[in-house]
């Protein structure tokens, strides 16, 4: 039995990742789903850590590296991200795995299997060192803002860069991304939460309702 953990602020992207990784094997338990830094710290605290960790590193409380900081991981990690390629690189060159969103089941059957060739040759102290070097080679940290948004339409996934969306409003109590075509989408995040993972270079939020 593998048991694995999944950190993951979008819930539809969490569950769609459950549902694959089931499907992949079904000696997988997954043990449990969290959408925060601050509740992945208190999970990892007060839990047996699993074999392996699903971890997406901007969370709705700020970056996922934080929790390294704060807590040992001493378990494998696979990133999930929707960074540019910048970052990509920083993953190739220490050898960490990552998944770019939307995630392709493919790709996340080729991750599994990498995790299970490196089981037995897995270190803590070296990923930590390769998390660290990332992180200070290409300052990735609380400046790190979201470049693109998995979009989620029936069965369908799109991928959605920042440069093509006009803005986000609130509309009887969901919030909805508006691209620069006028398509618009229901997305699970607050304005809240949105202010806080956007360049404010690009984003500015007016009012309670809406972010241009």
């Amino acid at each position: 039995m593998i048991k694995i953990l999944i950190v993951e602020d979008e819930e539809l992207a969490a569950l769609r990742l459950k549902k694959m990784l089931i499907e992949l094997d079904d000696q997988i338990q997954i043990t449990g789903i969290l959408e925060s830094v601050k509740d992945a710290i208190s999970w990892i605290r007060n839990n047996p850590l699993p074999d392996l960790i699903f971890l997406d590193i901007q969370l709705s409380d700020g970056i996922s590296f934080e929790i390294f900081n704060t807590v040992p991981v001493d378990c494998p990690v696979i990133f999930v991200t929707a960074y540019d390629n910048y970052a990509l690189r920083a993953f190739e060159l220490n050898s960490i795995d990552y998944l770019l969103k939307p995630l392709r089941k493919e790709l996340l059957a080729n991750s599994l299997e990498k995790f299970r060739k490196r089981m037995g040759d897995f270190s803590s102290s070296s990923m930590m060192q390769k998390i660290h070097n990332m992180m200070e080679h290409y300052n990735i940290g609380n400046n790190a803002y979201k470049t693109r948004f998995a979009l989620y339409k029936g069965d369908t996934i799109l991928s959605v860069q920042t440069d093509n969306i006009a803005y986000f409003y609130i509309e009887d109590k969901v919030v909805i991304l508006m691209q620069k075509d006028g398509d618009k989408t229901i997305i699970n995040y607050s304005l809240d939460q949105l202010e806080k993972q956007l360049n404010p270079k690009q984003f500015f939020r007016i009012n309670r309702q809406f972010i241009v």
